[in-house]
């Protein structure tokens, strides 16, 4: 095989691999000779089928395999040669009119990582901010625990229905005068000035007792999540069959015992920890970001387009995939458009950042052991049935780069801890709020990097080469979470269900072992923020 360089140029590089006819063939009898014993035809006893008419049978099947698999050594022998670090999978397409039973000429174009410098991990500096638990944020979340375990008990008769009480109701909804799907139910139960329903439903209620007959009117929002109701008017005859009152949940053992819980304690440790685990994710941010500030400010060096080009994608199609949900997503994807640039310039600082945490971790022994790796896997793999996880496993057994993609985000946590361990580190004490204005006020997607795993990316076998073979593409090891929306300071959504009158549930601010729910937070506008949670 003949390889010529035809491109040096930046962290470009191409080649014409020739591959000659002789090469192929004798991949090719080598083949045959392997799979003739394996061979039945009629008049031939099993295995003594002759060469020559296996080669006559399968013989154009076998050319296209040797073919790809001299292609594919050819990589292989390339990069060894070159002592090459392809940044992404090589294009691959043959030159020519290619015919069988003649040489083969093949064009490998390729991006190559940078030469990163020695990164310069002395004299960093940092600032945690940490934030203690207060008693008030623990008897917060026990208060709210006891109002989703709210009991209510059947009303005084006569009982008019106030705020905080239970109606439950049969109702028939209309537009136009005409009753539309899911409109109608029997029995459903609200509690009055909970928000569940659309504006003015539960008000309209105030008042009413039991076996009471009233119309309601209401307007759907505009922006309700059946479309064919947003913005219209609409009836609803309603008959109420009960009115029920809360009663008193107390804060005591017995309501932790309903969690499955010891006692009182033990819930109040459990939320506890539960708000110090969220506290110091935000403090962990906040240090992470400012460790990679540090680090892109003392680094700067070429990165491979296409590997910018890759992360811009990620980011690109997730803000506008947000856009699809503004008010105006043309005004919104218009703004967007606007700010491309920016955000071209946050995927290159990602790329070049995941760089130097690769090259960091590399040169200080950081790795990710078997053990932990299979952790990964398996935690990966409970996301698909129980048919397709074991397929799952072996497929990212048996490919570098699914298991690299697998293992960038723990890689690059564990290089963060690295470089904390190294760091000046001091501490001061904020209120939660400081904390969060101080991440908020940090622009990009600072903490999401695309780290590169050196030892495991490995060009992929080449297709079938009648035509040009795709270049394959590693992905972003993470995903960026580019609009990240905060549930305390988020508006309530107003989206429509099987009764055509709720909201979606979300989860609540505190959840004690799956228990407990609220109504769900609408997220923040996407295209003029450019701040992010990236964890």
């Amino acid at each position: 095989m003949q390889t010529v360089e035809t491109l040096n140029e930046g962290l470009k590089r191409a080649f014409t691999l020739k591959i000659t006819a002789q090469e192929i063939d004798s991949k090719v009898d080598a083949e045959v000779k392997r799979v003739a014993p394996q061979i039945r035809m009629p008049g031939f006893r099993p295995g003594k089928v002759p060469v020559n008419l296996v080669r006559k049978m399968h013989g154009e099947a076998l050319a296209q395999d040797a073919l790809n698999s001299s292609i594919q050594d050819g990589i292989q022998q390339l990069i060894a040669d070159h002592k090459l670090r392809p940044a992404m999978q090589p294009s691959v397409s043959l030159e020519g009119d290619y015919a069988p039973g003649g040489d083969a000429e093949v064009k490998v174009e390729l991006e190559v990582l940078p030469d990163v410098p020695t990164p310069s991990i002395d004299g960093l500096k940092l600032e945690r901010l940490t934030v203690p638990v207060k008693d008030e944020e623990v008897q917060e979340q026990l208060q709210q625990l006891a109002n989703q375990q709210k009991r209510f008990d059947d009303a005084a008769e006569g009982h008019a229905a106030t705020t905080g009480d239970q109606v439950v109701m049969d109702f028939a909804g209309k537009v136009d005068g005409v009753a539309f799907e899911g409109g109608t139910g029997e029995g459903m139960a609200v509690e009055l000035g909970s928000g569940r329903l659309i504006p003015g439903f539960e008000e309209q209620l105030e008042g009413v007792k039991v076996g009471d007959e009233k119309q309601l009117n209401v307007t759907f929002p505009e922006d309700y999540g059946a479309k064919d109701l947003a913005g219209k008017a609409a009836t609803f005859d309603v008959k109420i069959t009960a009115v029920q009152t809360a009663g008193e949940t107390k804060i005591d053992d017995d309501m932790a015992k309903a969690f499955g819980l010891q006692d009182l304690e033990q819930l109040t440790g459990l939320l506890k920890g539960q708000i110090e685990q969220q506290l110091n994710g935000l403090t962990r941010t906040h240090m992470k970001r400012k460790l990679l500030d540090q680090l892109a400010a003392g680094h700067d060096f070429p990165v491979p387009p296409s590997m910018v080009e890759a992360e811009f994608d990620q980011i690109w199609h997730q803000l506008v995939h947000e856009t699809e949900h503004e008010e105006d997503p043309a005004a919104a994807l218009a703004e967007l458009e606007g700010e491309r640039d920016e955000y071209r310039a946050i995927a290159e600082r990602r790329v070049r950042l995941g760089l130097l945490l690769s090259e960091i971790g590399t040169a200080n022994g950081v790795e990710v052991t078997a053990q932990e790796m299979n952790r990964l896997i398996a935690q990966a793999a409970q996301q698909y049935g129980p048919q397709d996880r074991q397929r799952f496993i072996q497929y990212v057994q048996q490919e570098p780069m699914a298991a690299a993609q697998l293992r960038a985000p723990l890689f690059e946590d564990k290089v963060v801890d690295f470089l904390f361990d190294k760091a000046e580190i001091t501490d001061r004490e904020v209120t939660k709020e400081e904390l969060e204005a101080a991440i908020e006020s940090e622009d990009g997607f600072a903490s999401g990097t695309h780290v590169h795993d050196h030892d495991n990316h490995k060009p992929k076998k080449a297709k079938k080469a009648e035509a040009s073979d795709e270049a394959g593409e590693e992905k972003p090891a993470k995903k960026p979470a580019a609009k990240k929306a905060k549930a305390e300071d988020a508006e309530p959504a107003a989206e429509g269900d099987a009764e055509a009158v709720k909201k979606p549930a979300k989860k609540a601010a505190a959840k004690v072992e799956g228990e407990g729910e609220e109504a769900a937070p609408k997220p923040k506008k996407a295209a003029a923020k450019k701040k992010a949670d990236a964890e």
